[in-house]
């Protein structure tokens, strides 16, 4: 007996000095070759907001209101990027200053791997980005935040802290009461530097099971062709986009939103595909009860991206409800 908890008590010595020295003698190199600037093309603009280079892609008003048009800011979900928003981009011009952004760790936004002060991938870092874009290009405005799936949570969040700097919300299938991210309780292990080390390997893996969530999101696999997957693809271009992705998924998200909903006094539209399995329908559904101030809109035949399967019923829910949501 004595023989065999010697034998087992090398065998987990060895198997902890494994663990403690391993992964930091596993080499890493990202799959991605270019730059975010130049993965973004020639074209591609940038602004300094929450001090890191933030990708955007904006469109002046192009209606006739006779009034100072609102700011229209385009908030995108989980593993997507202002592409989400491209066929709707032009037509909410008709609206308002339309502004989309790519939030850090997707898209051609910066990816820093060290900062002082507020984690850029965190609740507080995104903040930080909205005050910084709304300050600039909406100041004394109306401001309008379209926020898609996490983008929602995040958008609905934002203005629960922020009343006075939001004036309405349109919620694209938000992820308020079904949402992903770390299991409770286990925040302590991204603290461990061999879990640190080895993240942005493990996280690789997000290329290939990416473009699984994007199929399901898609009711209609028809609309999703090789130019829609190639343009979620094109992130993945930009070196290091696995440690950013990495940074985003150990930053804190923790946040009292769903206990206090409302809190969120200002209009919302509630817009939903009824195919939609990533953010259940019925959650969508469920949540036109929860604000006080709310309509929602069900997109037939549409799953988790009615933006982009059904941009002409997209639109007309803007349209049919722009009224009480710019009163």
């Amino acid at each position: 007996m004595k023989k065999f908890l010697k034998v087992v008590g090398w065998i987990v010595a060895v198997l902890v000095a494994a663990f403690l020295v391993v992964p930091f003698l596993i080499p890493f190199e990202s799959s991605g070759t270019q730059t975010y600037r130049d993965a973004a093309g020639a074209d591609a603009e940038f602004v300094q907001a929450g001090g890191i280079d933030v990708h955007v892609e904006r469109r002046d008003y192009t209606g006739d209101c006779g009034c100072d048009a609102p700011l229209i800011v385009l908030m995108h979900g989980f593993g997507a990027s202002t592409y989400s928003w491209r066929d709707v981009l032009d037509p909410l011009s008709e609206f308002g200053e339309v502004i989309a952004y790519d939030r850090p760790a997707f898209g051609f936004t910066e990816r820093p791997t060290e900062w002082s002060g507020t984690n850029p991938y965190g609740f507080d870092g995104n903040f930080a980005i909205l005050d910084d874009l709304i300050s600039k290009f909406g100041s004394g405005r109306d401001v309008v935040l379209v926020g898609h799936s996490a983008g929602g949570q995040l958008a609905a969040e934002y203005a629960r802290l922020n009343p006075t700097s939001v004036s309405s919300l349109v919620l694209v299938d938000p992820a308020i009461l079904t949402t992903g991210g770390t299991p409770n309780g286990l925040d302590w292990l991204w603290g461990v530097p061999q879990i640190d080390r080895l993240g942005p390997i493990l996280v690789g893996g997000i290329a290939s099971s990416g473009m699984d969530l994007l199929s399901e999101s898609y009711a209609d696999q028809s609309k999703l062709t090789e130019a829609v997957i190639a343009g979620y693809r094109a992130p993945l271009t930009v070196t290091g986009w696995e440690e950013g992705f990495w940074n985003f998924s150990t930053a804190p998200r923790t946040n009292d939103l769903a206990d206090n909903l409302d809190d969120v006094w200002m209009p919302v539209l509630l817009i939903t595909g009824d195919a939609d399995t990533v953010v259940p329908t019925a959650d969508t559904v469920a949540l036109n009860s929860m604000f006080p101030d709310s309509r929602l809109v069900i997109v037939e035949n549409a799953g988790h991206l009615p933006q982009e399967e059904k941009p002409s019923d997209f639109m007309a829910a803007i349209t049919v409800h722009w009224k009480e949501l710019a009163r």
